[in-house]
């Protein structure tokens, strides 16, 4: 796979040279390739919002860089608007931004800025609604209309109509009833199947990124402390736990089976996986599953 973003040394620091200074984000670096659909996770005030919020140029690191495609996102400035369209941010409930008339005209804001016109406008923003799931009648209504996760899918359609290489997503189903969770959770899966693209999500439910993540960053206390395979980073639950964060819930109750002498495979991670081992053990013991 082909390197799309890399991180050299990156820091940040809050109120640098004042008297409430505070370091964010501490010698980071990191590279992701492209297609990856990579989970960021840590404990609140970890530093991961405000290092995802430097991968856009949102925020401009202190110390080191961000490499898109080769290239400092900084090395030019005045162009920094361009980084924007090509790494999309969808901030925790986005649906507080919306402003427009209409859903469609929501959805086709940030594609107009790009420059998107005519038909190619067109199929970018419906193309968007269909990758969550909005009905094309509700289009034409007011984004004030909607229901609570339909509002939070229409700001995501939003950020999708620019059609970025990389796609961040900061907590998205963050309030969100766990049928509208689910929802929104298999739409990203979709759309980063489908389309390809590199997909940064940042999330607490450690059962989310389980499911879809190939690979986790782990912050804590502004600093790297894991990045790996989703598998390899959930089977070091002891350094997680120092971390303030938990295996899935699915994972220590997989482990607990395997301590009390039960034939159960390492580095479950999700219902299904445990399902498939537990009928496995009881075919194994000549019963029924």
């Amino acid at each position: 796979m082909s390197e799309i973003l890399e991180l050299k040394n990156l820091g940040f620091v809050y109120g640098q040279g004042t008297p409430f200074e505070k370091r964010a984000v501490d010698n980071v670096s990191l590279k992701i390739n492209k297609g990856e659909l990579v989970g960021i996770i840590g404990h609140t005030g970890s530093g991961k919002s405000t290092l995802v919020q430097m991968l856009n140029g949102l925020i401009k690191p202190t110390e080191g860089e961000v490499i898109l495609d080769g290239k400092s996102i900084w090395a030019e400035p005045k162009k920094i608007r361009s980084v924007r369209f090509k790494v999309g941010m969808v901030f925790q409930y986005p649906e507080y931004q919306l402003f427009e008339e209409t859903v469609y005209k929501d959805i086709a804001f940030g594609a107009i800025n790009k420059e998107l016109s005519g038909d190619e406008l067109d199929r970018a923003v419906r193309s968007a609604a269909d990758f969550t799931s909005l009905k094309p009648e509700l289009l034409d209504k007011s984004p004030f209309d909607l229901s609570g996760g339909e509002k939070r899918r229409a700001a995501i359609a939003g950020v999708i109509a620019m059609q970025p290489e990389i796609l961040i997503l900061d907590e998205p189903t963050a309030g969100l009833d766990p049928m509208g969770r689910e929802i929104l959770l298999s739409q990203i899966v979709r759309y980063h199947k489908e389309m390809g693209n590199t997909v940064l999500l940042v999330s607490h439910s450690m059962e989310d990124i389980a499911r879809v993540a190939d690979r986790v960053i782990v912050m804590n206390s502004s600093k790297l402390v894991m990045f790996d395979t989703t598998k390899e980073v959930f089977a070091h639950g002891d350094e997680l736990e120092k971390c303030g964060l938990k295996v899935p819930q699915i994972t220590r109750i997989m482990q607990s089976l395997k301590q009390r002498g039960y034939d159960i495979p390492d580095g479950i991670l999700t219902v299904d996986e445990a399902l498939e081992a537990l009928s496995a053990l009881l075919k194994k013991e000549g019963k029924i599953w």
